[in-house]
């Protein structure tokens, strides 16, 4: 059973997820013979000052109560 992880920066549509879930499907079929009932995909979302690049946050973190 194929298992597709994905982490993406949140801010995306539904209808995009959506998308990237048919289309990443549809390769694992393709690429794998797998029947398409046993692929699964995984989408995990994470703020974008959880997720760094270069040593910088892709943005600032928000403030914090104090």
């Amino acid at each position: 059973m194929p298992i597709i992880d994905v982490t993406l920066i949140e801010g995306r549509t539904p209808a995009k997820k959506v998308r990237l879930i048919e289309e990443l499907t549809d390769a694992a079929v393709r690429a794998l013979d797998a029947p398409i009932e046993s692929v699964r995909v995984i989408i995990r979302e994470v703020p974008g000052y959880q997720f760094g690049a270069a040593g910088k946050p892709k943005s600032p973190p928000p403030p914090v109560d104090e």
